[in-house]
């Protein structure tokens, strides 16, 4: 009894271990080397488990890192702790069902078999979680880890971003084998003591998670080495900074536009082709409020520039009281000159769940875990790419940056860079922004363009096309967050499409093909068979 105690218990440190070292791997903490042996305790300890303390595992581990990654959604107004659990309860169902289907492959096909199907698993999980319906999160992503690393990332123009994911998740499954290998030498795993050190098969696994890595790495370091060639575009971002209990309140508006109007015009002294300001920048819609309307056209032409901005009716979660129309969250772009006028206007396409809008609220009573409150956006149908003289670019607001479909259909549409408004006030001095910001370095790559983020209260930064953030705005102490300011930068409209701009995500679709072969294989052989989880259980 006591040493099936002490064997859970060892059990959970390394499920917990996993979840600790892969937090590591994610801002603000940024060890992202630590992700290439980050699941290593956990294939090791699910190796050693029954079908569904695998999964119990496993689940433990997810819900403890989203509970960590997710932690600044805690500063929403109207979040509480009863969501956040529900938050950890859904995504770290991810995370189990990759021990489960691990531990099924294992038990029946053997553990090389169940590591050389592991990258596929995952990344088919990674794919699942990222597209499903209005649970749709693609964040978090172990692939993620990485956005300091430019050299390991360039792999991603032509695979996507989860190719990253199963780079990772495969050195860690060659790594796990080894370190498997060695467990029969200190004493546990005592029926596979005669068993060979490696087998072939754990070799070639080793070989070829070695050699795609160095490939990457091979790959990347020549991508990274060539110049950026074409003409050079200045633009300027204004970081507003203005507090979130001002900007919806209507007597601070004539001081909210003054802000943004001196910003403009000490930005206008750099003589920019664009100046940019965040989402829902005006305080108010400006094609339904004229006064502010107009400020915003004095403001343009004093600057004789073209300003792209974010503006919306209300702000995000909270409920339009006494309205039932639906607004939009929008990003126009103006143009200076006596004849101002409206170029394009571009409606949010992906609306923040439980934010933005209610899904199936007329399925779901939703009242029963307090979000019931919300006010009503419509969802924009159009990927408008803006058009300006000397390039076109298209707009991505808030969190749209962290969908890789969304972006590459505004790319292959002709844009050719990309801006991101965005206005996380609402998350406070937390991990958000950065979190943010690394995803969007993603973006970059694959699609091998330029891409400018501009928040109201930080980061804003100027990203190229290697993944490499080459300017961000600070502070003369070197705060990034809750400062005012302007970020000047040179940038390269960009007309090339990758192989993933054309062909979008290949290897998770070819990922959930091959691990249902794998899981096929393995329902194949009749677990009673095996008998391997019943001697390490003790039964």
């Amino acid at each position: 009894m006591a040493e099936r105690v002490n064997r859970n218990m060892v059990g959970l440190f390394l499920s917990l271990l996993s979840s600790a070292t892969l937090l590591l791997s994610f801002p603000p903490f940024d060890i992202g080397v630590l992700a290439w042996a980050g699941l290593m305790p956990l294939f090791i300890v699910i190796s050693s488990s029954s079908l569904w303390k695998g999964f119990v595992l496993s689940y433990i581990c997810g819900a403890f890192f989203f509970l960590g990654v997710f932690n600044w959604i805690l500063s929403v107004s109207q979040y509480t702790m009863l969501h956040h659990a529900i938050l950890a309860v859904y995504l770290g169902l991810y995370f189990g069902i990759f021990g489960l289907a691990f531990n099924f492959i294992y038990l029946r096909r053997g553990i090389t078999f169940a590591f050389f199907a592991a990258p596929f698993i995952w990344v088919s999980l990674e794919y699942i979680r990222s597209n499903l319906s209005f649970l749709a999160l693609p964040w978090g992503l172990i692939g993620h880890t990485q956005y300091m690393y430019p050299d390991v990332i360039q792999v991603t123009a032509l695979a996507g971003t989860y190719s990253i994911s199963f780079m990772i998740v495969m050195v860690n499954a060659a790594i796990a084998a080894v370190v498997y290998a060695c467990l029969p030498r200190s004493g546990m795993h005592k029926q596979f003591r005669d068993k060979p050190f490696l087998k072939k098969a754990d070799l070639a696994l080793i070989i070829i998670a070695a050699s795609t890595s160095l490939f990457a790495l091979q790959y990347g370091h020549w991508i990274t080495s060539r110049p950026i060639t074409g003409k050079r575009v200045k633009i300027s971002a204004v970081q507003g900074n203005i507090d979130q209990a001002k900007k919806w309140d209507p007597k601070y508006a004539q001081e909210i536009m003054r802000a943004y109007a001196n910003l403009t015009q000490k930005a206008s002294s750099q003589k920019p082709a664009l100046i940019i300001w965040p989402e829902t920048a005006t305080p108010g819609s400006i094609n339904r409020d004229p006064k502010l309307l107009g400020w915003l056209k004095e403001i343009a032409r004093g600057a004789q520039a073209s300003i792209v901005l974010g503006s919306a009716q209300y702000r995000k979660f909270e409920k339009a009281e006494g309205n039932t129309f639906k607004y939009m969250n929008s990003a126009f772009l103006v143009t200076p000159g006596d004849q101002m006028s409206m170029i394009h206007q571009y409606n949010k396409i992906r609306l923040f769940p439980f934010g933005e809008y209610l899904p199936y609220k007329n399925i779901i009573p939703w009242d029963f875990i307090n979000v019931s409150s919300i006010s009503e956006y419509m969802p924009g149908k159009k990927f408008t790419v803006f058009e300006h003289p000397d390039f076109r670019f298209a707009v991505t607001i808030c969190w749209e940056n962290i969908f890789p479909d969304l972006v590459r259909q505004f790319v292959k549409r002709g844009a050719q860079f990309i801006v991101n408004i965005t206005n996380e006030a609402r998350f406070g001095k937390s991990d958000a922004p950065y979190q943010l910001a690394g995803i969007s370095v993603f973006r970059a790559v694959e699609n091998r363009i330029y891409v400018i983020r501009c928040s109201n209260t930080g980061i804003s930064c100027i990203i190229d096309p290697f993944g490499r953030i080459v300017k961000r705005l600070q502070d003369e102490n070197g705060n990034e967050l809750f400062v005012r300011g302007i970020l000047h930068g040179m940038i390269i409209p960009m007309g090339s499409k990758t192989f993933y701009t054309r062909n979008g995500d290949l290897v998770p679709i070819l990922a959930i093909a091959v691990s249902l072969v794998f899981i096929f294989i393995a329902w194949s052989k009749p677990l009673a068979k095996r008998k391997k989880a019943r001697d390490v259980e003790g039964q």
